[in-house]
């Protein structure tokens, strides 16, 4: 009985990978497929974006006059690093002076339809037009995250 027991367990976990594994289909050939194309990291659009957000969070929330002066040393750090059958996005960092003279380290994250109300679906809506921008951007200045959204210096969007 013990044999049989064994046995059985066996064979179930030879064959349990099987069953959970299936497919991968990118993202790009999905019945709402995305297109895989967004901004480089370098992009003004998403430099200016970023730029923006964070003064007017800095005004709004905060009482701060602290703003983004200039970014420099822009890389890219991935591309799609959660596999192909996923939203489409792009890794970067970058360095920023702030109006205050203190060089920080910044981590963003361009994502496709990650921005107000997801462009495609909406595009789809209105006859295939995309009314919105179909690319969003989050991200973190190290030292900056004043309620640790992302925790201790940014680590969560470091991943």
């Amino acid at each position: 009985m013990l044999k049989q027991s064994a046995l059985s367990i066996a064979l179930f976990l030879s064959f349990a990978p099987m069953a959970l594994a299936q497919p991968v289909t990118p993202s790009e050939k999905r019945y709402l497929p995305y297109s895989g194309a967004m901004p480089l990291c370098e992009d003004l659009k998403v430099l200016e974006k970023i730029q923006i957000r964070f003064a007017k969070s800095e005004r709004k929330y905060w009482g701060s006059g602290l703003h983004i002066v200039a970014f420099h040393k822009i890389r890219e750090t991935g591309y799609r690093l959660a596999g192909v059958d996923t939203i489409p996005r792009r890794s970067c960092t970058a360095k920023v002076w702030m109006n205050s003279g203190e060089e920080r380290s910044l981590i963003y994250t361009i994502g496709e339809d990650t921005g107000p109300a997801g462009g495609e679906f909406l595009g789809l809506l209105f006859g295939g037009v995309n009314l919105f921008q179909h690319w969003g951007v989050t991200f973190c200045i190290a030292g900056l995250d004043r309620n640790l959204s992302y925790g201790r210096n940014c680590r969560a969007a470091r991943s």
